[in-house]
């Protein structure tokens, strides 16, 4: 994990930059607008702080909310994590995955999509998240924090359909097990839902399950992600994107 954000080498441009041009005549740097977008990511920074090098926040922004809206970090994302997976000796197409939620709290004045997790008492939204077995994303939703985890998980299962992916087996713990194994049997997908022993206290890596804690993690490093400061829950899911793009890029 990189200790200190660096804009894009051109080595990474080249990776992604057939996703950001547009097909019509502009007036600014794409390259220094993406740049600008991963260093909000990665800083915690507010957009009307951004930093005098880049273009102005309300550009950012502007590129930021099409290239969200018209699905385009979603689809960089999908062919940079098959990308990846081949770099590592993987087949493009995962069998395996794991699922798992995390519960965060957000910042004043938002109230859309915010409820309270009655068991981690917090008040906010909450990560669901399904990852191979190397931790990139497979699914990524965000939902307010009183969803249940299966319910949650039914999301992931139908964006799971909706890309076409061939899951044969999923891991979680046991709020996977039950009624999210009976709906992911509706796409023949095999779910494992373990539970932690009473003796072990704390975090206790499990075998074909850590790999989606680690996920979680990669987003200390990401202080945008700290706490959700999004209006919108589909603004906190393109910058759990932003951040997959930004680890995967540094890797090549």
């Amino acid at each position: 994990m990189q200790t200190k954000f660096t804009d894009l080498s051109d080595s990474h441009w080249q990776h992604i930059k057939k996703y950001l041009e547009f097909h019509k005549p502009r007036h600014h740097d794409l390259r220094q607008i993406f740049n600008a977008i991963l260093w909000l990511t990665r800083t915690g920074s507010q957009w009307r702080n951004m930093e005098s090098k880049y273009p102005k926040w309300q550009t950012v922004y502007y590129y930021y909310r099409i290239w969200k809206k018209q699905g385009i970090l979603d689809l960089m994302l999908r062919d940079l994590v098959k990308v990846d997976r081949v770099r590592q000796g993987r087949n493009p197409q995962p069998t395996a995955a794991a699922i798992d939620s995390q519960s965060v709290k957000v910042v004043a004045f938002i109230g859309e999509d915010t409820g309270v997790d009655g068991g981690k008492k917090i008040n906010g939204r909450k990560r669901h998240l399904l990852v191979d077995t190397l931790g990139l994303p497979i699914a990524i939703d965000v939902s307010s924090a009183s969803t249940a985890d299966f319910l949650g998980g039914y999301e992931l299962l139908v964006q799971v359909e909706q890309n076409q992916q061939k899951l044969e087996l999923i891991r979680g713990d046991q709020h996977y097990a039950h009624q999210f194994r009976e709906a992911a049997s509706w796409f023949d997908i095999r779910v494992e839902a373990g539970k932690r022993p009473p003796s072990q206290k704390g975090f206790v890596p499990q075998i074909g399950r850590w790999q989606v804690e680690r996920s979680f993690g990669w987003m200390n490093f990401f202080r945008r992600l700290s706490k959700d400061y999004e209006k919108l829950a589909e603004s906190s899911v393109a910058f759990i994107q932003l951040m997959f793009i930004s680890i995967i890029l540094a890797r090549n």
